[in-house]
């Protein structure tokens, strides 16, 4: 455990923010976060949680409000195009748990946001400024003053030892003091909504993900049982970054997925993804983790759980880290980081080509799908699944 009395300051109250403040906090820190929003807030719909995920939030004591706003679904059914019927269903459920120790679950994501939210309230030691007007960081060899206007107008003045970027793909701590690259767009969008569970009860499996695949698009479907919705996310090519209006209209999607598809009528909102590439995480004691530091297409939903295991590692560095040297901490970080977020970063992008194959390639990926059968997923992704970022 640290000695107490050090400080760190994070910009971003998103997941990857919080997860950083709840673990330092636990450590001993003190920990101011800044936000521009006026308030939580997690955009979006649904999100996974993956067994490498849920670790680090069961060990910072969440385990029990997880499970009161998820669902561990008990397989994954994949639907060729056209198909109505699955060629797989990938078991999770009690697999997983068995299999890496912690569940695999899916939420939406204004509800984990939500209960970091109260799980940071509970801790003296963390402070959460909402509607910051915004910051300027002067690093020196032993830590950071960060001057803050705050949503009142007021400038408000504090030191910490290292000044740590959790502001989202567009981050002004990559961009603006780590000389950063701006995000890219790959000219594709994901087309999100929520709609009633009894009006695709019809089409889904009530305790699966399904996943329908298609030429150039697929569609990822999971239960919100406590809300009683399901989340729908579409993803399809796109020219701009712009928001398109009107909506989603795939090419052939077959009649199980048109008809879920339809089932959401006007009700979708798009996204366009954006992807970050930057080989610099830290300069000094100014460091970065989650989307800030390498965003990812989510083909294979693990860029929430990727900031998680960043926060997890960075905060037992920082916590470990002799004579309050953060640059050293810092550095560990991303020698610890960086190889892993980059080979899931190239599944993700890997997936994204082999979910909307054309046929006759296509026939090519069902098969191997087939052959791989209900659990070739745990030896395929089992690299990811059972990390342990070593917080505890």
């Amino acid at each position: 455990m640290p000695a107490t009395g050090r400080n760190y300051i994070i910009a971003g109250a998103g997941i990857s923010g919080m997860t950083l403040a709840l673990a330092l906090a636990k450590f001993g820190a003190s920990v101011l976060v800044l936000e521009r929003s006026p308030g939580v807030q997690e955009f979006g719909a649904g999100l996974q949680i993956s067994p490498n995920a849920r670790l680090v939030l069961n060990q910072l004591g969440l385990s029990d409000a997880i499970d009161q706003v998820s669902l561990e679904p008990t397989a994954l059914d994949v639907y060729p195009q056209g198909s109505l019927a699955p060629a797989v269903s990938m078991e999770l459920g009690t697999l997983m748990r068995e299999r890496f120790g912690s569940p695999y679950a899916v939420m939406h994501r204004a509800d984990l946001a939500g209960l970091l939210y109260k799980a940071c309230r509970r801790f003296a030691n963390i402070d959460i400024l909402f509607g910051v007007r915004g910051w300027t960081v002067d690093a020196q060899d032993r830590g950071v003053t960060v001057s803050v206007e705050e949503a009142s107008g007021q400038t408000r003045t504090t030191r910490g030892l290292a000044f740590l970027g959790a502001d989202g793909v567009h981050s002004q701590t990559r961009q603006t003091l780590l000389d950063g690259p701006a995000a890219r767009f790959g000219r594709r969008l994901a087309w999100r909504t929520l709609v009633p569970a009894g009006d695709v009860a019809d089409y889904l499996a009530i305790d699966h993900v399904s996943v329908f695949f298609g030429s150039g698009f697929h569609l990822v479907c999971y239960p919100m049982p406590h809300r009683g919705q399901v989340n729908l996310a579409l993803f399809m090519p796109g020219d701009t970054p712009d928001k398109p209006s009107g909506q989603p209209r795939p090419a052939r999607p077959g009649k199980r997925a048109g008809a879920i598809i339809a089932a959401a009528g006007n009700r979708w909102t798009p996204w366009p993804l954006f992807t970050v590439d930057t080989p610099t995480w830290h300069k000094g004691n100014i460091g970065l983790l989650g989307d800030a530091a390498h965003a990812m297409v989510p083909f294979q939903a693990q860029g929430a759980a990727m900031g998680i295991e960043d926060a997890a590692v960075l905060a037992r560095l920082l916590a470990n880290g002799a004579a309050e040297d953060a640059n050293s901490a810092l550095a560990s970080y991303v020698t610890e980081r960086q190889a892993r977020v980059r080979r899931v970063a190239a599944l993700s992008a890997s997936n994204g080509r082999i979910f909307h194959m054309k046929w006759p390639l296509s026939m090519a990926r069902n098969l191997v799908m087939t052959s791989q059968g209900p659990r070739g997923h745990l030896k395929r992704l089992g690299w990811i699944y059972d990390y342990d970022a070593g917080l505890v």
